[in-house]
Parts: structure tokens; sequence; C-alpha cells
């Protein structure tokens, strides 16, 4: 039985509720940028570990330096020096100074470190000409992480300042949501790769942008992109191809998946075994999209045309991608904005105009890129945002109050906001 065409936001929750997390492993840190916390890391230390200096100068005592001035310096007695990575050997009593330097321990009765530039830099004694710093430019232990804190939490992604306050605990093999492995297969006897430059240029043959595209989108959205290269228009070679990304996590196919002749993807599919869920959509561009389970692994195949590809991608598979690497929030914030030029559509579908956003938070104002054909893969070079037009809004007027997901936007949500 056909079902009836699902809407993007249906899609998209169906989708989610069956794409599951990935299991947790440790890697290296250096390898962990942009992948997502499977726990809660508490700090095993206080940090600092002990009191030190803020900059080079000199620790001191700030009731020996109170009044000091240029034109009536205070006269100390230089006891040590203390370079970082060093601990001091001896406290500094009345009259006393050590000379430190950034990141050193503070000694024994110190309160105060002078900065370097308000003294004559002397070795065996110094003058101190100001007294601006007494009681500060030290950093205090635990200043910045305390013992038994909790300090990056389960479901947190990982940025460089997050690897650096894990390399700060001594935690080398953070452990983390496995990304994806998501297998792209592309398909069509008009397609050849970019190895074949001749038949691209002579136009006898098309590129397979898409490949290259969504190689790049998989691994921009946290998976790690298998690519199964390009299945020729018969059932022998699509399955085939399909068959190699039963050992991934997701599969991702583009093209085949209309009801052409030579179109084979559905039938292949049906002959594997797969659980479909849905086939078509109410939204352009991109309403032949499809979604089901092949031997448990899900499968979302998208359009052939290359806009189609990436919007489609944007809405259904990013977001899928980010839940089963950990985030909680999978999907794009969406932003009300105004629309800069009237728009007009005929088709009774929600729509996804690719548009450039301009002013600032608050104030958005939203053009489109120019022709929204779904060919015109540089619309979306040019475009931050898509704009979403609710099913049977055929007319928009300049300034009416439009939805929008913006593209460069790292703030994210739970639900689809579309």
């Amino acid at each position: 039985m056909t079902r009836p065409p699902l809407a993007a936001r249906d899609a998209a929750v169906t989708i989610l509720d069956h794409v599951t997390r990935q299991p947790a492993l440790r890697v290296p840190l250096d390898d962990a940028l942009d992948s997502v916390l499977a726990q809660d890391v508490t700090s095993p230390i206080d940090l600092p570990a002990w009191i030190n200096s803020a900059m080079d100068g000199y620790a001191v005592r700030a009731a020996d330096i109170r009044g000091a001035r240029r034109d009536a310096p205070v006269r100390l007695q230089v006891i040590e020096t203390i370079p970082a990575g060093h601990f001091p050997v001896r406290p500094i009593g009345p009259g006393q100074a050590s000379r430190i330097f950034t990141g050193a321990p503070l000694p024994d009765g110190a309160d105060t470190v002078v900065r370097q530039e308000d003294t004559d830099e002397g070795n065996e004694a110094v003058s101190l000409f100001d007294d601006r710093d007494a009681g500060v430019n030290i950093r205090l232990t635990g200043e910045d992480l305390r013992r038994g804190e909790t300090v990056l939490q389960e479901g947190t992604a990982l940025g460089p300042a997050e690897l650096g306050v894990l390399a700060s605990m001594a935690v080398a093999h953070p452990l983390v949501y496995r990304r994806p492995r998501v297998a792209i297969l592309s398909g069509g006897d008009e397609i050849v790769d970019i190895d074949q430059p001749e038949e691209i240029l002579s136009g006898r043959k098309v590129a397979s942008s898409n490949s290259h595209t969504l190689v790049a989108l998989v691994r921009r959205a946290g998976g790690e992109p298998v690519n199964l290269g390009i299945a020729r228009d018969t059932p022998e070679s699509v399955r085939a191809h399909l068959a190699r990304g039963l050992d991934c996590d997701l599969i991702v196919t583009t093209a085949g998946i209309s009801v052409g002749e030579h179109d084979h993807l559905r039938s292949v599919l049906e002959a594997m075994g797969v659980d479909q869920k849905f086939w078509k959509l109410r939204m352009r561009p991109g309403a032949p999209v499809g979604f089901g389970l092949l031997g448990g692994v899900p499968w979302i195949g998208l359009p052939g045309n290359p806009v189609s590809t990436m919007v489609t991608f944007e809405l259904f598979v990013r977001p899928a991608i980010r839940h089963m690497a950990g985030h909680a929030l999978p999907f794009r914030q969406g932003v009300v904005v105004r629309a800069a030029e009237p728009i007009t559509l005929r088709p009774r579908l929600q729509h996804f105009l690719r548009a450039i956003l301009s002013g600032r938070d608050g104030d958005l104002t939203a053009r489109l890129t120019g022709p929204q054909g779904s060919g015109i893969l540089t619309s979306m070079v040019r475009a931050n945002a898509l704009l979403v037009i609710p099913e049977g809004q055929h007319e928009t007027p300049a300034g009416a109050e439009v939805l929008a997901l913006r593209l460069d936007d790292p703030v994210h949500q739970a639900l689809p906001p579309f």
C-alpha cells in the first residue's frame, strides 16, 4: 500500500526515532575534536595546584611596599630567584623579596607579585617604585578547577578549549561517543567521478558532485564518510553497492529514488527486505526522500538534484548524524526574519528557499539567492540560510515575518523548528 507523503517535520522526527546513539569508546585527545563526551569529567586535581605568580616580577609582602613611589622607592633584599617549573626554597620575611617568573609557585610569606616594570630589576636588592600591585598578580590554588568538581558534562561537544581543559587534567583518552560511519552511494549511468575529467569536460557525462558534497557534509556533521562509489543503472549494481554499506551505521543514497524506468533503488531495497517508513514528502525542493531500515541499518534516500540533495541532507541526515554522535540538540535553531522582497510560490507544498540573511540578530532581513531551481548548486554557495515557507502559503509580502534556518548558526535545538 502506498503511504501518503509526509510533512518534513514528521519525517525528521520519524528518522530520529529510528536512529540510535553510537557506543562509547576512548580516543586519543588530539583525535577527539568535535566528538561528544559520553560521561561527566570530574577534576582529580586543584588547578592551579598551588598559588603562583601571574607575571614576571618580585614576590613580596604587601605590607612592605605600601607607599612606594617613584620619588620614594622601597628597597628590599632579594633572597632567591624562582623560575617557572621550580619551587621556592626560602620563605619571604619582612624586608625581603624573591625574583619570580610567570607560573612559578609563590614562596611562603608572600602575598603579592610586583611587576618588574615597577622595579629597577635588581638581583641582590631591588627598588620598587609603585604600590599598585599590593595583594595582586597571584593565581590562587583551585582558581580554575577544584578537585572533585564536575568540569565537563556528558553530552558536551569537545572544541579546542574543552580539549585544553582535558589536557590540564591529564585526560589522554576521553570517553566519547563513536562517530557514526555513514555510507554514501550515488547512482546513474550518466554520472562519473572526477577521475574522468575528459568525460565531464566534453559534456558526455556529468560529474558526481553529490558524492563529494555528501562526503564533506557527513564529515562536517560529525560522521565518518564511507564512499561506496557510483552504482550503474542496473539492479545488480545497485544491490552490490548497497550490500557494501551494511557494515556502516547509516546508509545515504542520492538519486534513483524517483519512479523512472531506470530508477531501480526502490525495487532493490524491497528485494533486500527494507522496512520502509516513508518514501515521499510534501516539500520542495526534495519531495522524493525515503527512509527505512535495511538489515537493521537506517537508510535515508535523497533526491539526485544537487540542491535537493544538500537541502534534504540539512533537514534529515545532519540531525540524524548529530543524534547518533551523542548530541542532545540535533536540529538547527529557527529564527524569525523579515522578507526583503515579495515571494510568490505556486505548488501547495512546504518550501525551503535558499536565502541570504543580513542585519543584526533581532533585526535580520532575508533576500533569496536568485532562481531557486534544484540544479543551481551555486545558490547553496551564496546561501547562509533556508527560508521556511508554510504549506499553502502562496504569497509572502515584503516585510512579512518568515522562519529561517541559519546554516552558519552554532546554536541547536532538540526538535525540528520547521
